[in-house]
């Protein structure tokens, strides 16, 4: 069975750091692109971080410097770890992998950023 469990969110105070996890099983995932997306309330779905199977990053202008997307194969799981978090960084974080037309996704983590 294919699955991405996605873990690691929470409620944290403007300036803190998270680290959020996602665990592959059921697939060979270190093949695979693995994305960060979020939704906050009452927007739409963005895409927040990916990492290729060769490693390459990519990530929205918003997080730049603050997010680190990382993957580590033989544990099947990719992070991201987020620093100098902001309110508007709260929404839920959900984990993509997609390659050759499979699309896989997580269940989603909330993170919520507040004073």
């Amino acid at each position: 069975e294919v699955q991405l469990q996605a873990s690691g969110g929470g409620l944290v105070q403007p300036g803190g750091s998270l680290r959020l996890s996602c665990a592959a099983s059921g697939f060979r995932s270190s093949s695979y692109a693995m994305s960060w997306l979020r939704q906050a309330p009452g927007r739409g779905l963005e895409t927040v971080a990916d990492i290729m199977n060769d490693g390459r990053t990519a990530y929205v202008d918003s997080v730049k410097g603050r997010f680190t997307i990382s993957r580590d194969n033989s544990r099947k799981t990719v992070y991201l770890q987020m620093n100098s978090l902001k309110p508007e960084d709260t929404a839920v974080y959900y984990c993509n992998a997609i390659r050759s037309g499979n699309d896989y996704w997580g269940m989603g983590t909330q993170v919520t950023v507040s004073s």
